[in-house]
């Protein structure tokens, strides 16, 4: 959606939406809509819509009323999101190609008037490039919005948000994507394409040079399948020079059969979203770029496709990862964590972080625990934990912390390697984060982020259509916004 802003409007508008406060009409309403907001029990709760017609310098408007709820509610800026989704999920179908909202009438700064602008524009996406028979009354039709009476300070503040909204609408294209057309290598070639000119630097490994990095637990999850695996990172230097790097860590696996485990056949096509994790850390990588952050970022993802294959790894077998340890592969399924395990040593030898902090759909045991309300999170430092919490408060990408420690760590020890792939069945998103744990060099702050049942909705939400969130990016942004730039 492209969005523009104008004092007074046009001549040539036919949609026209007021954002107002609980309890308040906008100044100067013809009275005809204001009995009818009143006839039709609008209130200005949150994300209310009252829509209505009047006769404006001799043309029929389409005017819509929209509720952001009180004006000092704790969430002023979530609720701000909501009544600009609300307009989107109104409009977007409805046939108007374009939409006026007037941000005058609810005393908004310019940091709230960007949050409707954000909640509208991230609500108005779909992927519908597969589908050639949609209806016309379904195809999505409302492409542009004008910003009427924006306060001072809108127009540089969305400025900011432009650019997450870019991230986040990439991460839902990579995560809607099927498996046929994202895999490892096409992955690799979108973020390419996607950075190209940014001044961020790309560096992509394949499988030889992996596997002279003795990379054997992700080449291991990808050597049943026929595409290539690839390790892409994506490093921004807008900090200070030769100041180490926070890194974000992405688990990209395109496809998830479960390999020689193999998952029951209802649902696994769900499994294209497995790769959720990377798809986040290169959108928020994206938005980062595209606003020009002042700080020093790295955004690693592992990319591979997990197979049934005459060459995939057996249940039993036993690798060797990147650190030298050695892993006891008892169930194939759980390929995530050896897919990132590489892929986190990797980015500490390479890149000397403080800071690590990784991104998985990585266990369903995780949606037995949260649900689809909280992403968990897992971290062996309390301050970055707290960082983490706070940034997905504010930023609406919810994170609940989750235990780790040594009662956990011997449930995976194995008889005969340095640690199994899995624990028992309880505690199963403890022992995947675990594991991880056992690949964090000392001294340097970790957190894990388990997605599982966060980056695909079954139904619409506030901020986005049935299908991919976008989650993660948000929150990534945020956390850099507040404690690293």
């Amino acid at each position: 959606m492209q969005i523009s802003f104008s004092d007074t409007g046009s001549g040539d508008i036919q949609l026209l939406a007021y954002v107002v406060n609980k309890g308040s009409l906008p100044n100067g309403l013809e009275p005809e809509l204001a009995e009818g907001a009143a006839a039709a029990r609008f209130k200005g709760r949150v994300g209310q819509v009252f829509e209505g017609f009047a006769q404006r310098d001799g043309k029929l408007v389409r005017v819509a009323l929209v509720g952001a709820g009180d004006a000092d509610s704790s969430d002023r800026k979530g609720n701000l999101e909501k009544a600009g989704a609300a307009i989107a999920a109104k409009y977007a179908s409805s046939g108007e190609k374009s939409v006026a909202v007037d941000l005058g009438s609810a005393g908004l700064s310019g940091e709230d008037a960007a949050a409707v602008l954000l909640g509208l524009r991230l609500r108005t996406w779909r992927y519908d490039i597969y589908r050639t028979k949609l209806a016309d009354e379904k195809k999505i039709t409302l492409q542009s919005a004008v910003a009427l009476n924006a306060p001072d300070g809108t127009q540089a503040t969305w400025a900011d948000q432009s650019a997450i909204a870019e991230g986040v609408e990439f991460t839902r294209v990579l995560v809607a994507e099927p498996a046929n057309k994202l895999y490892p290598v096409s992955f690799v070639e979108r973020c390419q394409a996607a950075f190209e000119g940014t001044g961020a630097e790309l560096t992509v490994l394949d499988e030889p040079a992996m596997e002279k990095l003795g990379m054997g637990a992700l080449l291991g999850v990808g050597q049943g399948s026929e595409q290539p695996s690839r390790l892409l990172a994506i490093r921004w230097d807008g900090g200070a020079a030769g100041e180490e790097p926070t890194v974000f860590l992405g688990k990209g696996v395109t496809f998830d059969t479960g390999g020689i485990s193999l998952k029951p056949p209802p649902g696994m096509e769900d499994m294209k979203w497995d790769m959720g994790g990377a798809g986040a850390v290169a959108g928020a990588m994206l938005a980062l770029v595209k606003r020009k952050a002042r700080a020093n970022i790295v955004g690693v993802v592992g990319l591979v496709e997990n197979m049934p294959d005459g060459k995939a790894q057996r249940p039993g077998d036993i690798v060797t990862t990147m650190s030298g340890q050695t892993v006891e592969v008892l169930n194939t399924d759980a390929e995530g964590r050896l897919v990132l395990c590489d892929a986190l040593h990797w980015a500490q030898e390479q890149y000397s972080p403080k800071t690590i902090v990784d991104f998985a759909t990585l266990t369903g045991a995780i949606i037995v625990s949260l649900g689809h309300e909280h992403g968990g999170l897992f971290a062996n430092d309390d301050d970055l934990a707290d960082k983490l919490t706070a940034a997905g408060k504010s930023s609406g990408d919810k994170m609940w912390r989750m235990p780790i420690g040594p009662a956990y760590d011997k449930l995976i020890d194995s008889p005969i390697a340095d640690i199994k792939n899995v624990g028992p069945r309880m505690a199963g998103s403890i022992t995947a984060a675990q594991f991880l744990n056992r690949f964090i060099k000392p001294g340097v702050a970790w957190a894990h982020c388990d997605i599982a049942g966060m980056v695909w909705a079954d139904k619409p939400g506030a901020t986005w259509d049935k299908g991919a969130t976008g989650f993660g990016v948000r929150l990534i942004d945020q956390f850099v916004a507040e404690n690293v730039e």
